[in-house]
C-alpha cells in the first residue's frame, strides 16, 4: 500500500456558506483540494427560475465572485486544485465565469465541467420511466427542475486530463471528494471498499462545520464558534482517512461531533447508495488519535446499481410564512386567538371572491413549546412569536391575506408588535418527484475550457443489497434506577430528505447501549412524535460506533419549501428526542458522566 496522503479541505456545506472558510483552509490547512458542496434541489429550482430571467445565470455566482476571486491565486501559487458543484444548471456559464476571473487575475488555470444531469428538456421523452419512489405518482407536467444525480468518475476523469478546477452541475453532493480520490489514488472502479471509504470522506466533508463542532450536541464544549473550524480529510490510499482542523481556529474534532456527522441525513446505513459505489456503514470505526485527529474506517462497498436518482422540483401553489412577536400574560392563548382569527377573516373573503379555501394552515406558538406537542412543558410563557404558514392555489388570495395581516394591531389581542418589518410576500410552494433513471438514457459531457473532450454514458453493475449489522440481544438490568434525559445518555444529530427526517443516536459509553437499546425502540420513537410524525418510523443500527439512525417517514409536513412547518427540515427533532426520559442503574450513571465529557468507547459487540 502506498504512503501517499491527499488532504482535502471542504469550505462549503451550502449556497450561502460562510465567506471565511476557503481563506483559512487555503492559508492555514496544507490542503491538496479545496472543494465546495453549494447544491440542494431546491436550489436547483432556484438556479433554473435565475437562469430563465438570464440565460448568463444559472450557477452559483458567488462562487467566482466570492470565494474564487479571494483565493484563486494563492490555489494557483500553492497548487490547490478545486473541485465544486458550483455548476448549477450552467456549468458552460460558471466556467465563462472562472475563465474571465483568471483572465483578470493573469492566471492560465485550466476549467474543467461536468453536465448532462439537466433533463428538464426530456420530460416528456422520460415521465414514463420517473414515478415517484415512494408514492408510484407520475411526473408532474409543469417543472422548475429534473436533475439527475451523477457520480465522481467524470470528475476524476476531468481532473486526469489536466483540470485545476473542475466544477459541475448536480452530483451527489460526496462526489466533489470521492472524484479527486479516484484520480490520485488510481482506485480501479471495482475497488468497492476504498470508494465507500471515499464517500465516507466526502459524507463527512460535505456539511463543512457540521463536523468540527457545528450544530454538536456538546456545543458548550467548542472553543470559538467565532473562528469556526473547517474540515479537512486526511486520506490513505486504502481510503481510511482523519478528520482535521487547521491549526489555531475555534472548532474542534472527537467521536461524537464526527459521529453526528455520519448518521446525519441517512436512511439505511448498510444500503447508502451512490452513483460510484453502494456503500455499508455499519461497521464505521472511529478513533482518537491525537487532538482534534479522528481516524474514520472499516466503511465496505460493493457495485452500484444500473440507476441514477432523479429529483425534480415543481410548484403545487403557494405558501405564505411570517411570525410576530406577543407579549404579557397569557401570551400563547392571545396569540392564537389574533392569528385564528385573521385565518377566519380572509377566509370569509375567499369565499365571497370564490378563490376557495386554504389548502392548510399550520399555526405554532414558538416559546409555547408547540412544536414539542405533548411534551411541551412551557404553557403560558409571557413573550411568544406567533408563527403561521398558510398554503393556497391562488397567489392573489394570500397576497390579499398577508395585506390584512396588519389589522390586528389594532384589532384584535394586546401585546402584538413586529410590523414594521414590512408586508411578507407569497412564495411558490415548491415540492419534490424523486425517480430512478437507467444510466444508458443519461450522457455526460466533460469540458475542458472552451472544448467538449468526451460526452458519454457511464453504466453500473447491480448488486444486491446488504442485510446490514444489528445489536445482538442485550440484557439490561434494570434493578436500583433513575430516570434521566437522553442527552446525559447520547449524542444527537438530525436532518431531512423531503418529507423523511432522520434521527442519529450515539451512545456516549457502550454500557449504555443496553438501555438504549431497549427503550428507543421504533415503538418508543413513534410515540415520542405521534404529534408530528405521520408515517413509519424505522431504526437501524451502527454497532462500529454504538450508534442507532432512526428514519421517520410523512414526518415535515412535505419537508422543506413544501412544508408550512417552523422546523421544515428536522433540524430540532435530535435535540427534542434528547429531552426523551430512559431509566438505567444508579450505579451505571454514577461511573462517570459528566457534562464535559465527550469520550466514547468502542467495545466490540
Amino acid at each position: 500500500m502506498s504512503d501517499k496522503k491527499i488532504r482535502i479541505g471542504c469550505a462549503s456545506a451550502f449556497y450561502g456558506d460562510s465567506q471565511l472558510s476557503a481563506r483559512q483552509l487555503v492559508e492555514k490547512g496544507n490542503i491538496d483540494y479545496l472543494v465546495f458542496d453549494y447544491l440542494a434541489e431546491v436550489t436547483m429550482g432556484l438556479l433554473a427560475k435565475a437562469k430563465q430571467r438570464d440565460e448568463r445565470l444559472g450557477f452559483a455566482v458567488d462562487f467566482v465572485t466570492v470565494a474564487m476571486a479571494d483565493v484563486i491565486e494563492d490555489c494557483a501559487k500553492k497548487g490547490i486544485k478545486v473541485v465544486a458543484n458550483a455548476g448549477g444548471v450552467n456549468v458552460p456559464g460558471c466556467i465563462a465565469g472562472l475563465r474571465k476571473l483568471c483572465e483578470a487575475k493573469g492566471l492560465s488555470s485550466k476549467i474543467a465541467g461536468v453536465y448532462g444531469d439537466d433533463l428538464a428538456d426530456r420530460r416528456d421523452e422520460l415521465a414514463g420511466d420517473l414515478v415517484e419512489l415512494d408514492s408510484g405518482a407520475t411526473l408532474p407536467e409543469k417543472l422548475a427542475s429534473m436533475n439527475a444525480y451523477l457520480g465522481a468518475l467524470p470528475i476524476a476523469e476531468a481532473l486526469a486530463a489536466g483540470a485545476d478546477i473542475v466544477v459541475t452541475g448536480r452530483v451527489v453532493d460526496s462526489a466533489v471528494v470521492i472524484g479527486p480520490l479516484m484520480h490520485e489514488f488510481g482506485w480501479a472502479l471495482n475497488d468497492y471498499d476504498a470508494l465507500a471509504q471515499a464517500a465516507l470522506a466526502g459524507h463527512v466533508l460535505e456539511c463543512g462545520a457540521q463536523c468540527t463542532g457545528g450544530n454538536f450536541t456538546d456545543w458548550h464544549l467548542v472553543p470559538d464558534f467565532s473562528n469556526m473550524s473547517y474540515p479537512i480529510a486526511d486520506v490513505a490510499s486504502d481510503g481510511s482517512f482523519t478528520i482535521t482542523i487547521p491549526p489555531a481556529t475555534g472548532g474542534l474534532v472527537t467521536p461524537g461531533s464526527v459521529g453526528e456527522q455520519i448518521l446525519y441525513e441517512i436512511g439505511d446505513p448498510a444500503n447508502y447508495l451512490l452513483p460510484d459505489v453502494a456503500c455499508d456503514f455499519s461497521n464505521v470505526q472511529l478513533e482518537q488519535v491525537g487532538e482534534n485527529q479522528l481516524k474514520v474506517s472499516g466503511a465496505r462497498g460493493r457495485a452500484p446499481g444500473p440507476a441514477y436518482k432523479v429529483c425534480a422540483t415543481w410548484v403545487d401553489g403557494y405558501r405564505l410564512m411570517g411570525m410576530a412577536y406577543i407579549g404579557g400574560l397569557r401570551a400563547a392563548d392571545k396569540a392564537r386567538s389574533s392569528l385564528n382569527a385573521w385565518v377566519e377573516r380572509t377566509r370569509k373573503v375567499f369565499d365571497e371572491k370564490a378563490w376557495g379555501d386554504y389548502r392548510a394552515v399550520c399555526i405554532e406558538v414558538i416559546g409555547a413549546e408547540d412544536t414539542y406537542g405533548p411534551h411541551a412543558r412551557s404553557e403560558q410563557p409571557r413573550e411568544v412569536m406567533a408563527k403561521y404558514g398558510l398554503h393556497h392555489n391562488n397567489r392573489d388570495a394570500l397576497g390579499f391575506a398577508a395585506a390584512e395581516f396588519a389589522y390586528l394591531a389594532t384589532s384584535a389581542t394586546p401585546g402584538m408588535s413586529g410590523f414594521g418589518a414590512g408586508r411578507v410576500k407569497p412564495s411558490p410552494l415548491i415540492r419534490v418527484h424523486s425517480g430512478l433513471l437507467d444510466k444508458n438514457k443519461v450522457v455526460v459531457t466533460i469540458q475542458l475550457n472552451d472544448a467538449v473532450i468526451s460526452e458519454k454514458t457511464y453504466p453500473g453493475e447491480s448488486s444486491q443489497p446488504a442485510k446490514g449489522t444489528r445489536y445482538k440481544s442485550m440484557a439490561a438490568d434494570m434493578g436500583d434506577c433513575v430516570t434521566v434525559s437522553l442527552e446525559q445518555l447520547a449524542y444527537g444529530r438530525s436532518g431531512d430528505k423531503g418529507n423523511y427526517a432522520n434521527i442519529g443516536v450515539i451512545a456516549r459509553k457502550a454500557e449504555y447501549l443496553p438501555y438504549l437499546s431497549e427503550q428507543l425502540s421504533e415503538q418508543a420513537v413513534a410515540d415520542y412524535f405521534a404529534h408530528t410524525v405521520k408515517g413509519k418510523v424505522t431504526r437501524f443500527d451502527l454497532p462500529g460506533f454504538n450508534a442507532f439512525n432512526f428514519l421517520m417517514s410523512e414526518a415535515l409536513g412535505g419537508g422543506g419549501s413544501a412544508s408550512l412547518q417552523v422546523d421544515s427540515q428536522g433540524k430540532a427533532l435530535a435535540q427534542m428526542l434528547l429531552s426523551m426520559e430512559i431509566s438505567l442503574p444508579r450505579a451505571l450513571l454514577n461511573r462517570g458522566w459528566s457534562r464535559g465529557d465527550v469520550s466514547l468507547h468502542h467495545t466490540a459487540l
